[in-house]
């Protein structure tokens, strides 16, 4: 896909309305520190449109990016980072379940996931909350460029073991760092905003 324009719109906590107006939407989930953020910034061509940053529990709000009038990421608050209050992290995940339940905007969900490392108890109970949803999801798997090559294929395997998916669901190996299995994303991408 041709990006022509993209922004960042604004960031919105669980006691605010979401925008409206803003196209399709594409919410981005994982755990902290997965790399949500670096996903955006390569999808979009850009190197800090999203910003990131080392420390996971950065990303506490909903943060809107629409792409060519067209459509929306929406980078979600990463879940099982222990380092912030019960009271915060109850907070996100209200803010999360509001989105992920009550969006009508919303179309597809890209589940991000560490190829390094099993799927944890946050990653498990994430994939059965979408599959239960019937929400359209793409389960990436980032930082291939971390394992070698061979291992890739049977790590992938592995996890998707441990993982409660819709036979629907689509799934990439992805890596932030080089820009592989972006245009498969994109692919899925365009194929939900076909349907």
């Amino acid at each position: 896909m041709k990006i022509k324009h993209v922004s960042y719109l604004g960031s919105y906590a669980c006691d605010q309305p979401f925008p409206e107006g803003v196209g399709s939407e594409f919410a981005v989930v994982g755990r902290s520190n997965v790399g949500k953020s670096s996903l955006i910034n390569t999808m979009v061509g850009r190197h800090n449109i999203a910003r990131t940053s080392n420390t996971p529990g950065k990303t506490r709000t909903a943060n809107f990016y629409p792409v060519n009038d067209r459509f929306c990421f929406v980078d979600l608050p990463g879940y099982g980072y222990a380092q912030v209050s019960k009271s915060e992290r109850a907070r996100w995940a209200r803010l999360i379940e509001s989105y992920l339940a009550e969006r009508a905007a919303l179309i597809g969900v890209i589940h991000l996931l560490d190829v390094r490392h099993a799927p944890s108890a946050g990653d498990q109970q994430t994939s059965a909350e979408l599959r239960h949803s019937g929400k359209r999801v793409c389960v990436v798997f980032n930082k291939i460029d971390k394992i070698k090559r061979g291992q890739v294929n049977s790590r992938i395997s592995t996890h998707l073991h441990a993982l409660d998916l819709d036979e629907r669901t689509a799934v990439v190996p992805f890596s932030a760092e080089t820009g592989e299995g972006k245009g498969a994303v994109w692919a899925w991408i365009q194929a939900m905003l076909s349907l």
